[in-house]
């Protein structure tokens, strides 16, 4: 750990000394290395865009590629999770940064996940023209807001952390110029996450004025003992806190841009909002809730079980509603299926304002499952959607007969996400998931859940059953070579589901209760 001094002149008292003394800060650079290397990756890609010539804009992308890589790698020193930085020099308890198993097991689900999304994006921004230099300047800088927000332990750095991770999206979103549908998504998201960002400002605004802190650990001090007339703007300022993550999540009533937007961006910036946005969206949830707001347990924890139970009855019966012959219907319903997922890994969340943190981890091995499946899904459909750009369910038909290895890969990852053998993955986490609320007291909850784990069975197994049909005509022509960066990333994702499938406990060890120690 290297310590950033601040000069200071020489005093003949003491007392001067002291207060020398307390202007020190230290800075673990090794501890934010993995947030520091795609933010300064991002730097480097956007100068050097001035100066790469039109033919080798490829390359941008593959450093861009290279600088994930190196930054999920940076991971593995850090692994004994025992480090912090940007601390008070008054209370060296209170960090801004933590680099705990909880923040490292999230950095990794986002650098791997943005990874894939690299891979995909390598083709995608060259067959749609997109300008190389912007796309991967901001696909890296909205990485690093994304891992630093499972790192951060202080308000302040939470929100900046969640719109330096959202607001490089909302340009990504409207990346293809000259289409009516990306610019209308991304407007939609940008105008829906910004309101909803000012809300939680408020919130914190509140909370800072009824504890006089914004680091969290501070804050759930404090908030214990919080004077009587000041009890009605704590508690609204924890609400209202809360609607930003909320938002990210696509929690019900805040999931109305989801469909749209994931329709209108690049598929592999829908897949990166599905599985990376919703894990900055549910670890702020987790942050704010468990470490900084447990005194209000009572406020949050049925306000949150009754948005688990809206947002997955909503998004599989929205799931359900989908036809295969509309265009972009298999987007819309990888769409609504996240929303209900999303309700899934809400549960844990507020079975914890019942029973405790342990319940935690089965948000986290929820969120772990669902990432490598998800984007394998969206792999799968980029790979598609490439002689087939309607993107419609319709298309999958007889996908075996043409491409047997993709539709192998995209069956065993809509298993994942049903819950049913062989994807036993996804079976032990719904289980995981249905038995925190059981453990907390939440049957109402469960039963909601199993109900809606039957509705979904419905649409998944539908399209699984499709990819194995006879194709309606015979295929036209030569079949297009799958580009290999695409080949990897479905090869990378099916072959992480089918090892987690053969040895979950691999994902419930990380995420035990001591991942998330009291």
């Amino acid at each position: 750990m290297t310590a950033l001094t601040a000069s200071v002149l020489s005093a003949p008292s003491a007392a001067p000394a002291a207060e020398a003394t307390s202007l020190v800060q230290s800075v673990d650079w090794l501890a934010i290395t993995p947030v520091v290397l795609p933010a300064a990756v991002a730097l480097v890609v956007l100068v050097a865009d001035l100066f790469v010539p039109e033919r080798r804009k490829p390359l941008l992308g593959w450093l861009s590629v290279a600088g994930l890589a190196a930054a999920t790698a940076a991971l593995l020193p850090l692994r004994a999770g025992d480090r912090a930085t940007f601390c008070l020099t008054t209370d060296p308890a209170a960090c801004s940064y933590t680099a705990d198993h909880f923040a490292l097991v999230i950095q990794f689900l986002v650098l791997a996940g943005a990874l894939v999304t690299a891979l995909l994006s390598v083709t995608a921004v060259r067959d749609a023209r997109m300008p190389a230099g912007e796309y991967w300047f901001l696909l890296l800088s909205s990485a690093a807001g994304a891992a630093l927000l499972p790192a951060s332990r202080d308000l302040a750095t939470l929100i900046v952390a969640l719109e330096v991770a959202s607001l490089p999206a909302f340009a990504l979103v409207g990346m293809r110029r000259g289409d009516r549908l990306s610019s209308e998504a991304a407007l939609k998201f940008f105008l829906s996450s910004v309101t909803a960002t000012a809300v939680s400002l408020l919130g914190v605004s509140f909370v800072y004025a009824a504890t006089g802190s914004l680091h969290l650990t501070q804050v759930a001090d404090r908030l214990e003992d919080v004077p009587g007339q000041l009890d009605t703007l704590a508690m609204a300022g924890v609400a209202l806190t809360l609607v930003g993550f909320a938002f990210k999540t696509a929690a019900v009533p805040f999931h109305f841009w989801v469909p749209d937007t994931y329709v209108g961006a690049p598929l592999p910036i829908a897949g990166y909002l599905s599985v990376i946005g919703k894990a900055v969206g549910f670890t702020g949830l987790i942050l704010v809730t468990v470490i900084a707001f447990p005194a209000y347990s009572d406020v949050w924890g049925p306000a949150l079980a009754v948005l688990a139970a809206l947002t997955m009855t909503v998004g599989n019966a929205a799931a359900l509603r989908q036809s295969a012959d509309r265009p972009n219907s298999a987007v819309r319903l990888l769409a609504w299926s996240s929303v209900g997922q999303a309700g899934y890994l809400l549960v844990p969340i507020a079975a914890a304002a019942y029973s405790g943190r342990d319940q935690i981890g089965s948000t986290v091995a929820y969120a772990l499952m669902y990432a490598v499946v998800n984007l394998g899904a969206f792999a799968v459909a980029a790979l598609v959607g490439r002689t087939k750009p309607l993107h419609r369910i319709s298309d999958y038909r007889g996908l075996y007969a043409e491409r047997p290895l993709a539709a192998l890969s995209l069956a065993f990852f809509l298993l994942c996400l049903a819950g049913l053998p062989p994807g036993i993955i996804g079976l032990f986490a719904k289980v995981t998931v249905f038995r925190s609320a059981v453990d907390s007291g939440l049957g109402w909850l469960a039963v909601v859940m199993a109900v809606n784990v039957v509705m979904a069975l419905y649409y998944y197994l539908r399209w699984t059953a499709l990819l194995f049909r006879a194709p309606q005509t015979a295929a036209e022509g030569a079949r297009t070579k799958a580009p290999w960066p695409v080949s990897v990333a479905i090869a990378v994702t099916a072959v992480t589901a089918v090892v987690l499938s053969g040895a979950p406990e691999l994902v419930l060890r990380f995420a035990s209760g001591s991942l998330f120690p009291q």
